[in-house]
């Protein structure tokens, strides 16, 4: 076999990028097909419903629940306030009143005279859509979002958390083997996008917090730093919507692990440049990477090379190893042997042999191996 089909992780320095930017549930879109937008132009809004809060008022005031209607000062549809009385009882003796506050402002969603309970519902909260990524919008689908299209750097995490944010790309350290360390991260470092080397520790994670940097992106990070950071351990589930004040990607993996020198490269060049950068991962059916995205080509390429990423792998092709032993191992495939060979679970499956940086050579399972694209 001259080549073999296997995922990777993109790297390109000029690509063309097409992101769906679409509402949860219907809405408003506010741009039409052909508009330019930037990253923070909001493209589509809607209403999500308020949190509902169950309240048993015929327990609260010692009634039977076909009288519930009787003792309430608001009814389903009217508006409330955050401790506003909405239900009362009139006793012979005031000081055995009881009056029932609402815990939320909002409104009264509903009441039931066969269980007594009634339910309030919070002020719907508007979620305004951003466009994400500078670009064009090619497509525009009604009520729920639009499509846009971008040209520029595309490059892909192996793991991230943290939401979508947008900054300014600055540089941390000198080269892709140094460690992001505390005292690197400066108050100008505020709102950027953070270039660090092979690792972030929890101190480091912490410092760029305080200072209010946008995003962190290194090399590699301990799972344990990742535990204390997030309170609990991540599972298979998405990755993206974790609040802690900044967005973390990942291009290599766990440990200490120096960024790709392409990689390194392709984001030093875009520095001073805005960018957009998502955490958002998942791992199983329908993977999802962590990415960054600086929108318009490098300025000093004479030569800007369009890929779309051809799928497979062959002989000179630069792969990252994703499975233990060597997880984490940047190398160059030197054969793709045909045959089946037996591995340490005594299974036979297809291999290729990996030259290591210092020229020794490795067989890996195909299957634990992704291509590193440029």
């Amino acid at each position: 076999m001259a080549h073999a089909y296997t995922p990777g992780l993109k790297a390109i320095s000029c690509a063309r990028i097409t992101k769906n930017r679409l509402l949860p549930i219907p809405g408003k879109v506010l741009v039409e097909k052909g508009k330019e937008v930037s990253a923070l132009d909001i493209v589509a809004e809607t209403d999500l419903p308020g949190k509902v809060y169950p309240m048993n008022i015929a327990n609260r005031l010692g009634i039977t629940p076909d009288e519930v209607k009787g003792f309430m000062l608001k009814l389903p549809g009217d508006k409330i306030k955050k401790g506003e009385v909405i239900a009362e009882n009139k006793p012979f003796i005031k000081w055995f009143k009881t009056a029932i506050e609402s815990p939320v402002t909002g409104t009264v969603d509903a009441m039931s005279e066969i269980t007594g309970q009634v339910l309030l519902r919070a002020t719907p909260k508007v979620l305004a859509l951003k466009a994400y990524v500078k670009g064009k919008v090619i497509d525009v689908q009604p009520d729920f979002g639009v499509t846009v299209e971008s040209e520029g750097t595309f490059i892909q995490g192996i793991f991230g958390i943290g939401g979508e944010t947008n900054g300014e790309i600055a540089l941390a350290v000198e080269s892709p083997d140094e460690e992001l360390l505390p005292e690197d991260i400066k108050p100008e470092h505020k709102g950027k996008i953070l270039i660090g080397g092979q690792h972030a520790g929890i101190a480091t994670i912490k410092k760029a917090i305080e200072v209010g940097v946008n995003a962190i992106i290194v090399g590699g990070i301990h799972d344990k730093d990742l535990r204390k950071i997030l309170g609990y351990d991540i599972g298979v589930a998405v990755t993206g919507t974790e609040k802690i004040g900044i967005t973390i990607v990942v291009t290599e993996g766990f440990g200490m692990i120096p960024m790709a020198e392409y990689t390194y490269k392709l984001l030093v060049a875009r520095k001073g440049e805005q960018a957009s950068v998502s955490g958002a991962t998942q791992i199983r059916a329908g993977v999802m990477r962590p990415e960054i995205i600086i929108p318009g080509y490098p300025k000093d390429s004479n030569v800007c090379k369009k890929e779309e990423g051809r799928g497979w792998i062959e002989p000179g092709d630069i792969v990252r190893i994703i499975r233990e032993p060597h997880f984490g191992i940047i190398g160059k495939v030197h054969s793709l042997p045909s045959e089946l060979t037996k591995v340490l679970s005594e299974s036979k499956v297809r291999v290729l042999t990996v030259e290591l940086a210092g020229g020794e050579k490795i067989v890996v399972p195909r299957a634990n191996v992704e291509i590193v694209e440029k």
